[in-house]
């Protein structure tokens, strides 16, 4: 895997990893309150959006088990729909989805990180 794209994924980790942190403690009903924290997680589903976006085709063709598209795909509607975000949405994608892919993506991570016999 090139570097770039491990440095991405990296970043991807991180922002799923910050969001989950994020709502310790906190319930749905916190994001109709809490502007900080609404804008905390979007931002963080943006950073792991963008940074998806640039790994490239072919790592993500070898790494199916992460929903490259709907992570795209989230990061794109946050953007250009600013203003109508649907909250249940933002933290069904908190909650349910990133667990999943925070597992996926650490398990890319531990791999790309272990030294190769051939070095």
């Amino acid at each position: 895997m090139r570097k770039d794209d491990r440095i991405r994924i990296r970043h991807m980790l991180d922002a799923a990893k910050e969001a989950i942190s994020f709502i310790k403690g906190k319930k749905r009903g916190d994001l109709d309150t809490d502007r900080m924290l609404v804008l905390s997680l979007v931002k963080s589903i943006e950073i792991m959006g963008e940074a998806a976006s640039k790994v490239t085709k072919e790592s993500r063709d070898n790494h199916l088990e992460v929903p490259w598209l709907n992570i795209i795909g989230m990061r794109n509607r946050l953007i250009h729909v600013y203003f109508d975000i649907d909250l249940d949405r933002v933290w069904d994608t908190i909650t349910d989805d990133l667990p999943p892919v925070i597992a996926a993506l650490e398990k890319i991570v531990q791999k790309e990180e272990k030294p190769s016999s051939l070095e």
